[in-house]
């Protein structure tokens, strides 16, 4: 049995805003979130990259200390979105608890603050110090904190799924829990990703010379996705929730439908886990596609995973021109927020949505000379009235991990 699936709520916590007017006036107004890296006393000392994706206001929580004893900072993101958009999908209690809800959350490593005090600890030298380690420190810490704490907040019994794949965390989720749905398992998906503010992840990228450095002194000059002088991309933190229902169960309740997913892939390239892989990548186009039913003519829209990297959106320009050819428009919105890791599916799916409710079209930032090798595609440069009607989110990770989302606006 295949059912359709539809987005009935969604919030995030982004380096451009948390609501949905914050964020669509950075996008049309050209304002980056990028900022420059905080002093650490660890890591930001040694690091060449100086910029990050940083959520600089203040997010008010009021969760009750029960809840609040198993959670790190990344915890505090997913169950803040997860708490504003059941809210806004106005579910009720024994529909939440009944087994029918599930959960797909995850983060590229769950808490990396509270896993380097537990380093901290358990090298500090002294049999005491070891000692002091309790179980909550590996609860608020462990990769599936995120999930499981959202489903303790809100009393969720359904299907717990806690991808931790990197860039394709949240992708990975919002397309298993449409998979979910689809065949029947559950009614209804809470899905999403966050990750915190962490130089830890600069450090890796960094040492591997793929983050930006060149634009240390103007933080919103880079990353520059497709753009003659890309020199990287830039860490940022951030997360995302969508809600998932099957869409009879939403029909009847009276939900307001915000968008439909009809299409997911979700492949691996079957060799080296850093490079990318144009044939891995136009495959994964290619499924997404076949999986939602339509051809590549009929896509308004392209998301591009796009991290600003040298090679990286080489390859990706190449596998978008193989599938779709000169068109559709191809926007990179980490351009605006940078790569916000394992929250980026989401956060970039619930922008698609927005854009498809307003109509509009805006460019991806800092492209003010299209790289030669990744002109074969059709940039998104200026802010337009456009109606997109199908859009496609395009996500890749280490690993090889490939996803595709496919989305519909609703009739």
């Amino acid at each position: 049995m295949e059912r359709r699936v539809v987005i009935t709520a969604c919030a995030a916590i982004t380096p451009i805003g948390l609501t949905r007017e914050e964020m669509l006036h950075c996008l049309r107004d050209g304002v980056s979130g990028i900022r420059p890296l905080k002093e650490d006393g660890l890591l930001s000392g040694h690091i060449h990259s100086k910029v990050f994706g940083t959520v600089d206001y203040p997010v008010i929580y009021d969760f009750k200390r029960t809840f609040r004893k198993t959670m790190g900072p990344v915890a505090y993101y997913a169950c803040q979105v997860a708490k504003e958009t059941l809210e806004h999908a106005g579910l009720d209690s024994a529909f939440i608890t009944s087994g029918r809800l599930g959960v797909a959350f995850g983060s590229t490593h769950g808490s990396p603050t509270v896993q380097r005090e537990i380093y901290k600890t358990f090298f500090g030298g002294t049999r005491q110090d070891v000692r002091s380690i309790g179980a909550v420190d590996y609860l608020k810490s462990m990769v599936h904190t995120t999930a499981v704490n959202i489903t303790k907040m809100f009393g969720i019994t359904g299907r717990v799924i806690s991808s931790s794949t990197a860039c394709t965390t949240s992708s990975q989720s919002i397309g298993f829990g449409y998979e979910m749905i689809k065949f029947g398992m559950q009614d209804a998906m809470l899905c999403g990703g966050a990750d915190e503010y962490d130089t830890t992840t600069v450090a890796v990228f960094d040492n591997l010379l793929a983050c930006s450095t060149a634009f240390n002194d103007k933080p919103h000059m880079t990353p520059r996705p497709f753009d003659a002088r890309r020199d990287g991309l830039v860490v940022g933190e951030g997360a995302g929730a969508v809600l998932l229902e099957e869409f009879e169960h939403a029909r009847k309740r009276g939900a307001t439908i915000l968008g439909e997913i009809i299409g997911f892939s979700c492949n691996n390239n079957g060799g080296d886990l850093i490079l990318p892989n144009l044939q891995g990548i136009i495959q994964t186009i290619r499924v997404g596609l076949q999986s939602a039913g339509i051809d590549p003519r009929d896509v308004d829209l392209v998301s591009a995973h796009a991290t600003g990297t040298k090679m990286g959106d080489i390859i990706e320009a190449q596998a978008i021109h193989n599938v779709y050819g000169s068109r559709p428009p191809v926007v990179a919105l980490k351009s605006y927020m940078g790569h916000t890791m394992g929250s980026c599916g989401v956060i970039e799916t619930i922008i698609l949505l927005n854009l498809m409710r307003e109509g509009c079209l805006v460019p991806t930032l800092n492209l003010d000379e299209v790289d030669e090798r990744c002109a074969m595609i059709c940039h998104s440069r200026h802010v337009e009235n456009f109606q997109i009607k199908i859009a496609a989110v395009q996500n890749f990770a280490f690993g090889g991990v490939n996803t595709n989302l496919i989305i519909r606006k609703p009739s």
